[in-house]
């Protein structure tokens, strides 16, 4: 049985689907099977909210700080269960909420979806990967080719309308020139940029 929730340092990770509309160059799941306390990550089917809430009922929170949404998956792609689940941890949780997103959630269900994911969470951290869309498509390898890069900024900027705690991310992977062209854009939209190291 794969892991629906598991512990990386002080935060515990919903894993509540594997699927994914990009294929990352560099994507952890390319080469393991884990990630933190983790297990194994790969699941059988996508967990319904009911199994979710089970998995929460019966798991250690001691020395949470934050939960996030993050698996071996895009959490959106499972948006009304995020949507359900976050709700849930609500109303019976103190946990600051975060969600790991590709920021594409627009163009998998063709509509604007920033208000509605930015009232289930407290944070926001937007994979950014790199500074262009000819870059970030090579890397990122969406199946809706160099449009997802610009839908994802726009995710980003909306976002920023409704959560103060709005965040793109890079990986270091992605050279010292591309990092800092990733900081410049982030800059003139005014939305902080998070150097993850690969890891």
């Amino acid at each position: 049985m794969a892991d629906i929730l598991y512990r990386y340092k002080k935060q515990v990770y919903f894993n509540i689907t594997n699927k994914c509309c990009c294929s990352c160059t560099f994507c952890i799941r390319n080469h393991q099977d884990y990630y933190g306390e983790a297990k194994n990550l790969w699941l059988d089917r996508e967990p319904l909210a009911e199994e979710i809430l089970a998995a929460i009922a019966a798991f250690d929170f001691k020395d949470c700080e934050e939960v996030v949404f993050c698996g071996f998956g895009e959490p959106t792609m499972a948006l009304k269960t995020l949507l359900e689940v976050s709700s849930y941890i609500r109303s019976h949780y103190s946990f600051r909420i975060r969600l790991n997103t590709n920021g594409l959630s627009d163009l998998i269900y063709s509509r604007s979806t920033a208000q509605e994911i930015c009232s289930a969470v407290d944070s926001i951290s937007i994979s950014l990967n790199m500074p262009d869309a000819k870059s970030y498509t090579e890397v990122v390898r969406p199946v809706y080719g160099e449009k997802a890069f610009e839908a994802m900024l726009q995710f980003a900027q909306d976002c920023k309308k409704y959560l103060d705690d709005v965040r793109f991310s890079v990986v270091d992977v992605i050279g010292k020139e591309n990092v800092e062209k990733s900081q410049q854009l982030a800059d003139s939209l005014g939305i902080p940029l998070q150097i993850r190291e690969y890891s």
